[in-house]
C-alpha cells in the first residue's frame, strides 16, 4: 500500500513568504487542477533511506515547521503468527523510521533560526494496541515516544515536539476501496459497512457517533504549530470521537 499521507514542511522564503513543500502520493495528480504552483512542492518517496535528506535540502532558505504526515497500516486479518518479518519491516520503516529520518534531517534547520515546531501524526492505536493492525500500533507508539524523547533533548534550544494521536478518519485509508473497512470486510465475508461498524464496536465506539473529518486534524495541527501553543511541547493530542475512554 502506498503511503496515505504527507510530510509538510513550511519554508520561510523571506520575511513575508512563506509556501510548504511536502511528500504528495495520493495528490500529486490533483494539485494542477487545483491550481497549486508546481514551485510549492517537491515529491520525494520517504520510505527511502535518502529521502528524507533530499527532501529537507529543499528547506535550504530557512525552516520553521515541520508536519510529519506520512504513513499506512496493512490490516493483519489472518493474525499476528502470519504477520512476517518483511512485514514489520516495511511498516517501521514508513511509519516510524519516515518520521526518525525526515525530523533528524530537519531540526538542525529551525535551531538555526532561533526555534521552530516539529508535529508529528501519531495514531489512537499507540493508545488502543490492536491486534489487527499490531505493527502499525506498534509502530504509533514508538512516534509518540521519540517526540517526547525530543521534546527533552531540544526544548532548550526552542523546539517543540508535539503529537497528535487521530482515531478513524474520513480518508481513503479508511474508507477507500482497499481501504481498512473494505479489507476487513472481505476477510468477515461482510459489507464494508458493517465491517467499518464492528471495528468500531470492538473499539468502544464514538461518543460523537461518527469519524473525524481530515479539516479537523489540520486545524488542530495548525493550533499546536502556532504561536498560541507556544508553550506547549512533549504533548499529545487524541482527536478520536471520544473512541479511547481511559483518562
Amino acid at each position: 500500500m502506498p503511503a496515505c499521507g504527507d510530510t509538510m514542511i513550511w519554508l520561510t522564503l523571506s520575511s513575508s513568504t512563506t509556501k510548504w513543500i511536502h511528500c504528495p502520493w495520493p495528490l500529486a495528480s490533483t494539485y494542477g487542477a487545483m491550481g497549486v504552483p508546481a514551485s510549492w512542492y517537491v515529491i520525494e518517496d520517504l520510505s527511502t533511506p535518502t529521502g528524507p535528506d533530499t527532501l529537507i535540502a529543499e528547506a535550504a532558505d530557512g525552516l520553521d515547521i515541520l508536519v510529519n504526515n506520512v504513513g499506512a497500516l496493512t490490516p493483519r486479518t489472518t493474525g499476528f503468527l502470519d504477520v512476517t518479518d518483511e512485514d514489520w519491516l516495511t511498516t517501521l520503516n514508513l511509519d516510524l523510521m519516515a518520521v526518525v529520518r525526515t525530523t533528524r534531517a530537519a531540526i538542525p534547520l529551525p535551531i538555526e533560526r532561533g526555534g521552530g515546531t516539529v508535529v508529528t501524526i501519531a495514531s489512537v492505536n499507540a493508545y488502543l494496541p490492536d491486534p489487527g493492525v499490531i505493527d502499525y500500533s506498534v509502530a504509533k507508539a514508538g512516534v509518540w515516544n521519540l517526540s517526547k524523547a525530543l521534546s527533552k533533548e531540544f526544548g532548550d534550544r526552542g523546539i517543540r515536539f508535539n503529537t497528535v494521536s487521530p482515531g478513524p478518519v474520513s480518508t481513503p485509508l479508511w474508507l477507500g476501496e482497499t481501504g481498512v473497512a473494505s479489507t476487513v470486510a472481505k476477510a468477515m465475508g461482510v459489507s464494508p459497512d458493517e465491517a467499518r461498524k464492528r471495528i468500531i464496536e470492538a473499539g468502544g465506539g464514538f461518543v460523537t457517533g461518527r469519524f473525524t473529518e481530515p479539516a479537523e486534524v489540520a486545524d488542530l495541527v495548525i493550533l499546536l504549530a502556532s504561536g498560541r501553543a507556544g508553550n506547549v511541547t512533549g504533548a499529545d493530542f487524541r482527536i478520536d470521537g471520544g473512541l479511547t475512554k481511559e483518562l
